[in-house]
């Protein structure tokens, strides 16, 4: 008799076990692995930026665009898996991107940068890199050119900024609404729901949720959805669900810190005695003396600058996340301004920083801010203290200035109550971390039972590859092990 137990096998799942034969050699699947293939997967080569290359998965699921809708249109939302290298794999463990916007599947193929610890962490389970709902190749919005222009040759307070933002941001609003967008569905509150189909999708009981930055915060959003539903926590530069704006007396507290790091090293405690100080000089002199400059417009030709104030406190924000990325030049910076030497200005301007005033948008990361948003307590912390602050309310621009700018979108103070949890939490806090401080990590998850917090002495915000260290202290945790360490010291870069 003719053998027929194959003749219901599903031609699309054998296509895929020929591919998976052809590139076994890029990776390391385990025989067992092949036949764990899912709805709306296919075998990839995955290639990092730098040519590395692994055996992986594309998939994706289908999922509303808003929920609260019932004739809602649908959206995809992709992902890369790395499939376990253990026979007896633990839950999916997914990644999370920061920003709001970054894209979990370029954070993998980024060269020399996190791709060795997606590769590590296949020892406990799959490995998901997501590309959340409207960024990557989940990203299929629009962005929008808004017509608003910031002055280039006329001095700007921060009310006319503020407005410009205001009126940029109902203009794309509409824009993206008139080519039906429902940019309701883009709040963090929906993405958390895509986790829990993403959850179904992989046929898992639990995920393990492994974030950074709002990563942590969509995270903790999703430890209110679907508490039974997470196996760990892995953390890092933690955004609580009420920080989305972060206060800024805090970042005056990072400036001292800088400072006592500076302390160490005597070539930077010569040049930057005070950097308060040299910082409130620049500011005050150029609130009353902007700068010319030359800048590249978006045509390549050359304009004139003005360079005030307010672009100094949003150039500061953008250069503090990391001390061995931007601090040591912003630093140099200030001091070249304090002195009167515009050289190094320039020569920013000649790399296009300023060469585009128009204010355009990202969907995704304009409406999952303005809809996480900020309570009217915190709010009102935040304005009194950005009188003082060093960096004015510029860290977190353009929130809190478009706060409840876009009716119907805040999620409100409920979204924003600290959530409860019990799930085995590791938190990796950078002590030099310009964005999210150790502090305010621990207060975003101050009602959970089971913390682990390990602080990165020297380290900023990108911090998991800063040391091998960090990433032995990740894989002891997700082992089961108990954490021996409360501290990983990594060298302080010089700051001179």
């Amino acid at each position: 008799m003719k053998d027929i137990r194959y003749n219901n096998f599903d031609s699309s799942v054998l296509r895929v076990l020929l591919l998976l034969i052809l590139i076994i050699p890029f990776g390391t699947i385990s025989q067992e692995q092949h036949l764990s293939v899912y709805e709306n997967e296919q075998a990839i080569t995955f290639k990092t930026q730098d040519n590395q290359q692994v055996a992986a998965f594309s998939g994706f699921i289908t999922v509303p665009e808003n929920r609260t809708q019932a004739n809602s249109r649908t959206i995809r939302v992709h992902y890369v898996r790395f499939p376990a290298t253990t026979k007896q794999p633990g839950s999916p463990i997914v990644y999370l991107a920061g920003g709001p916007g970054g894209s979990g599947i370029k954070t993998a193929e980024y060269a020399n940068f996190r791709f060795p610890l997606f590769m590590a962490l296949r020892e406990f389970g799959d490995v998901i890199a997501l590309d959340q709902r409207g960024t990557g190749k989940s990203d299929q919005l629009p962005s929008c050119q808004s017509g608003m222009y910031t002055s280039t040759d006329t001095p700007q307070t921060d009310q006319e900024i503020a407005r410009l933002y205001q009126h940029a941001a109902l203009k794309c609003a509409a824009f993206w609404q008139a080519k039906g967008i429902d940019i309701k569905g883009y709040t963090t509150e929906q993405s958390a729901k895509d986790l829990d189909d993403l959850r179904r999708h992989l046929k898992a009981e639990k995920l393990t949720l492994w974030g950074i930055s709002y990563g942590t915060h969509l995270a903790l959003a999703v430890t209110k959805l679907m508490p039974n539903k997470l196996d760990k926590l892995v953390l890092a530069s933690v955004e609580g669900l009420e920080q989305t704006v972060k206060l800024p007396a805090r970042t005056n507290a990072y400036f001292a810190r800088v400072q006592q790091a500076i302390n160490t090293q005597p070539k930077a405690k010569a040049l930057y005695p005070d950097i308060a100080a040299l910082i409130r000089r620049v500011h005050e002199r150029l609130e009353i003396s902007p700068i010319k400059i030359q800048a590249i417009d978006t045509d390549g030709k050359k304009i004139d600058f003005l360079f005030q104030r307010w672009h100094m406190q949003r150039l500061a924000s953008s250069m503090i996340a990391d001390p061995h990325r931007g601090l040591k030049r912003l630093l140099a910076l200030y001091r070249a301004l304090d002195i009167g030497i515009v050289e190094p200005l320039q020569h920013i301007a000649n790399r296009g920083y300023f060469s585009d005033n128009q204010i355009s948008f990202r969907l995704m990361p304009l409406v999952m801010d303005i809809a996480s948003g900020i309570t009217q307590q915190r709010l009102a912390q935040v304005n009194q203290q950005s009188k003082t602050a060093l960096l004015g309310a510029y860290l977190n621009f353009p929130m809190p200035q478009l706060q409840g700018i876009i009716g119907g979108l805040d999620l409100g103070d409920t979204f924003r109550k600290a959530p409860v949890s019990d799930v085995p939490t590791l938190v990796l806090s950078g002590s030099l971390d310009g964005r999210t401080y150790p502090h305010s990590q621990l207060d975003a998850v101050r009602n959970f039972s089971d913390v682990i917090h390990v602080i990165v002495e020297n380290a900023g915000h990108n911090l998991f590859m800063c040391s091998p260290q960090v990433t032995q202290v990740i894989k002891t945790f997700l082992a089961g092990k108990s954490v021996q360490t409360s501290s990983i010291k990594v060298p302080l870069v010089e700051l001179y």
